[in-house]
């Protein structure tokens, strides 16, 4: 993972925090920032310690690249969203004995599009954003 900072920018920083922290105070500072790293390290091996130990040995045959949402395009996501095969499910026998006869609704006819020109605007809506 690059966060975009490069080795010059790393050394850049290092040299300005050191000019602004002094010569007497950088070996505490450098001491606490190894032990930062040390216990970040540790808490990192306790994590991967513990999923390992929770999840299993199946953790072994999971396909982690498979999983990474980087490799899906949207557009296919939404795609096989929208066309999913599912099933509808099934109405339940009671629903489905007092409901004998389908339900039919009336055809709808096509409405006819308002015209609007200087003499007769369209509604003003006071609601809408």
């Amino acid at each position: 993972m690059e966060l975009g900072i490069s080795f010059e920018k790393i050394l850049l920083i290092g040299l300005i925090a050191v000019l602004l922290v002094g010569p007497e105070r950088l070996p505490r500072y450098a001491e606490a920032f190894a032990k930062l790293v040390r216990r970040g390290g540790e808490m990192l091996r306790d994590t991967k310690s513990r999923v390992r130990d929770e999840m299993g040995p199946e953790i072994d045959d999971v396909d982690w690249r498979k999983l990474d949402p980087r490799q899906y395009d949207p557009r296919r996501i939404i795609r096989d969203a929208l066309f999913d095969d599912d099933v509808p499910p099934a109405r339940p026998a009671a629903a489905a004995t007092a409901l004998a006869e389908p339900v039919v609704a009336a055809p709808r006819t096509p409405r006819e599009r308002p015209v609007f020109s200087r003499d007769t605007p369209p509604p003003f809506d006071d609601e809408a954003t």
